[in-house]
């Protein structure tokens, strides 16, 4: 792996402005290069500088490598001070404790525990070191003046077996050792990857030194490296033995509170925290959105291939030594075989007057079988719609004559349908989640938020509901739970086994991220599918007015229904979470301003129609900007969700389908004999109903692209038409849906979690628990409050 890959991934993320800029420093070497080939200085073979003039390069490359060693240096130091001032202030409480709690052994306690250094000497350490054949302990006492170490070292040795105040510790006060125990874990894994920090700077630059000796010929790195870059304070012998005690120094204190001395065990138990804390820490968001939801999209493909492997059904050959599948008919091949016998099963059965809508309703019901099975990728089977829409001319003319297209006239009437302006606005929504993720503004925000829940259970699961809620109007609620999931690892690696509050906290997350999927028009697809289907298209500012309200009073309510099934205990030990405490960068004050000013923009986009057109024209305002200034790059725009966007594309052809055959007309006109004389409110009630069982077993984003144009027509014909009402009931209702571990991202991603020993944290059973009657809240809640702020927006 390339050095700079190395980097990226191993760096802390809030501190990666902080880290030698290496890729910026390999530029200008090449940059060099090429200004030399450009002057006619011609490379050599291997004798020669490729850089004729070493001196100019010198000129030119050392100034930038200072100023990298000068930023590293002041963020070390300063990161330092703040890491040493927690560490005394753990110690004196520490102290403090044990002398409350043993004021008749305090001098045996400063012999045999981990002291705070002496307010005189505040860099003095003391540490404990196991010995654990003999069960002895060895205090070693060092202490540095003005930073450095001095040469007096003592040492000496208790010779009793395991302090009877470890004991007491673990079995008397075990609410007082949990409280130091996780401040001393927070505070290890923070010096670990200050260490860290120190060990990736000087690789860096090792590497780009000696890449750039390599380029010019020259001798920079011994020289750099020996009498600069180890005589800097962050790099200095002295400073790395500091960080190596105070390590130490954490582990000690961690046998002396959680393992009765023990320091193997201690060291065993710190570094597993550690490793837990890598794995989540140094994956960035939107990294990980894109990679769990290709494994979701995938998981209905090749689930069974997968569990027939495991079991040995699936028995494989091999032909000159290349393993080949054996011979047989997948199950998936079964279903797609069925789903073309139904296909042209309905294509000869006469069911409509017309071979428009006859067609039309063989390739609705393919295509919904094919999504609703998922033998195939949802994107694929979107691709096949308007080829299908084609092929079977299902369109006809809208000059009233109602003729057949040909398939020329269709092939140019559905694609143009297909990029229409919501999916502009799914792309300048996934351009904001983008930005908002890759340069942790949502991150930064939601650790403040969460900072301020204290530790008390009911709290900060209120608290963690409420921040995935807002994640998911802003990065979407497929993005949302995994940026909420990383900020509670903290808490879930601290908690007691089989604490029933890490499966509340777990299941509240996922189901405010459900509920937060209707928050906003760029939530979730099937957002994007109601506003295309509403005429005229609902401003944000009324989207907002009715679903912030639905929203909040769900979370509440949801909130309520797990405290009510989990009954997490108030003494539950929650990790407090700290707030990112760096300011604002000019990058992110600029992010955060073009996205406010973007959904203002959406906000009063009726009173700006004729300027604008449409919000998908606003949409692009923050594709512009984030792009044409840099702060989102080509890798970026690759990594949008494509795979939604096709599918959004696919369902508005199959929606222009339905509606140019006549079908739509046709089964709306059943459907409203079956709903003829019932109020809208009851209508209402009737597709709620419908739409929270369709959902709760396939994608919400298939259930909006089958349902919502249906439910537009009824509400078209009705005598007192209410298109826009029952349309957005139904589109809330989608993401309402939520009683499976299948019904919808949030829930996929929630039932995957696992624990360090590899166990899922949920089953299906807590998903019908809590998901099934968490639905019903929600539902209840559109019907009724949804319903009548609906009213009060005239629709």
């Amino acid at each position: 792996m390339k050095f700079s890959h190395s980097l990226q991934f191993n760096s802390v993320p809030d501190w990666q402005d902080y880290y030698i800029a290496y890729s910026n420093l390999k530029k200008i070497i090449y940059q060099l290069e090429k200004a030399a080939t450009q002057n006619g200085t011609e490379p050599d073979l291997e004798s020669r500088s490729l850089i004729g003039d070493t001196g100019r390069a010198m000129n030119v490359f050392t100034p930038a490598l200072d100023k990298e060693l000068s930023k590293i240096t002041a963020f070390y130091t300063k990161i330092e001070a703040e890491l040493y001032g927690e560490l005394h202030l753990l110690i004196a409480e520490l102290e403090q404790t044990e002398r409350t709690l043993f004021p008749e052994s305090s001098s045996h306690v400063a012999r045999t525990t981990l002291l705070s250094p002496a307010p005189s000497d505040p860099h003095r350490v003391s540490v404990i070191k196991e010995q654990n054949s003999k069960q002895r302990q060895s205090v070693v006492s060092m202490s540095w003046e003005d930073g450095a170490p001095s040469s007096a070292e003592s040492s000496s040795k208790v010779e009793e077996e395991r302090s009877p105040i470890f004991r007491i510790w673990t079995d008397k006060y075990p609410e007082k050792a949990q409280k130091f125990r996780v401040r001393i874990v927070n505070l290890f894994v923070q010096f670990s990857e200050l260490k860290g920090f120190i060990d990736l700077n000087m690789t860096g630059f090792r590497k780009i030194l000696k890449k750039f000796d390599k380029i010019t010929d020259n001798n920079l790195k011994d020289t750099y490296i020996g009498t600069i870059v180890k005589e800097s304070y962050p790099f200095h012998s002295i400073t790395k033995r500091k960080i190596s005690h105070a390590i130490e120094q954490l582990q000690s204190m961690y046998a002396a509170i959680c393992c009765n001395g023990d320091m193997d065990k201690a060291e065993v138990e710190l570094r597993s925290h550690l490793r837990e804390h890598i794995v989540w820490e140094r994956n960035t968001v939107w990294r990980d959105m894109m990679s769990m939801e290709r494994k979701v999209e995938a998981a209905g493909v090749r689930q069974e291939a997968v569990q027939q492997v495991i079991s040995g059904r699936k028995r494989r050959g091999s032909v000159l030594g290349v393993a080949v599948p054996s011979p047989g008919i997948s199950v998936n091949l079964w279903a797609i075989l069925a789903c073309l016998i139904v296909f042209i099963a309905l294509i000869n059965i006469r069911l409509f007057d017309t071979p428009e809508q006859q067609n039309c309703f063989a390739l609705l019901t393919f295509v919904s079988l094919l999504w609703a099975t998922e033998v195939i990728p949802l994107f694929v089977t979107a691709l096949i719609v308007p080829m299908m829409v084609v092929f079977l001319r299902v369109l006809r003319s809208d000059d009233g004559q109602f003729t057949r297209l040909t398939a020329q006239q269709a092939t140019q009437r559905i694609f143009a349908s297909m990029f229409s302006p919501v999916i502009m606005l799914l792309l300048g929504g996934f351009s904001i989640a983008a930005a908002l993720s890759k340069y942790n503004i949502a991150k930064m925000m939601a650790t403040w938020v969460l900072s301020k829940a204290g530790t008390k259970p009911s709290t900060v699961l209120l608290a963690n509901m409420m921040v995935a809620t807002v994640a998911s109007m802003w990065i979407s609620n497929v993005a949302a739970p995994v940026l909420c999931f990383s900020l509670i690892q903290p808490i879930l690696r601290t908690l007691p086994a089989n604490s029933p509050f890490a499966r509340c906290l777990i299941m509240g997350i996922a189901l405010a991220s459900n509920i937060g999927g209707m928050a906003s028009p760029i939530s979730s697809p099937q957002n994007i599918i109601a506003i295309d289907n509403m005429d005229p298209h609902p401003s944000w500012a009324q989207w907002f007015f009715i679903t912030i309200p639905i929203c909040l009073i769900g979370d509440v309510a949801v909130w309520g229904l797990l405290l009510w099934n989990y009954k997490p205990p108030s003494n539950t030990p929650v990790n407090f979470i700290r707030a990112n405490r760096e300011p604002f960068t000019r990058s992110q004050i600029f992010i955060i301003a073009v996205t406010v000013l973007t959904i203002i923009l959406w906000c009063v986009e009726s009173q700006l129609a004729d300027i604008v057109g449409d919000m998908g024209i606003i949409a692009i305002i923050p594709l512009i900007v984030f792009f044409g200034t840099g702060l989102l790059t080509k890798e970026d725009f690759n990594n949008f969700l494509w795979t939604v966007i096709i599918l959004a594309m696919g369902g508005i052809a199959l929606g222009k389908a339905v509606e140019s055959s006549g079908l739509l007309h046709t089964i709306a006109s059943h459907i409203r004999i079956i709903v003829d004389g019932l109020s809208p409110w009851k209508i209402l009630v009737v597709f709620c109903s419908l739409v929270l069982v369709i959902a709760t077993f396939i994608s919400h984003t298939v259930g909006a692209l089958i349902i919502l144009p249906i439910v537009a027509s009824v509400g078209n014909s009705l005598p007192d038409p209410r298109p826009r009402l029952l349309v957005m009931g139904a589109a809330l209702m989608c993401s309402g849906a939520m009683g499976l571990p299948v019904s919808g991202f949030p829930n996929m991603n929630a039932i995957m979690l696992e624990n360090e020993t590899g166990v899922r944290y949920l089953n299906t059973k807590d998903f019908l628990k809590n998901g099934v009657p968490g639905s019903c809240l929600v539902m209840l809640i559109v019907i009724t409050l949804g319903y009548g702020l609906m009213l009060l927006m005239g629709y």
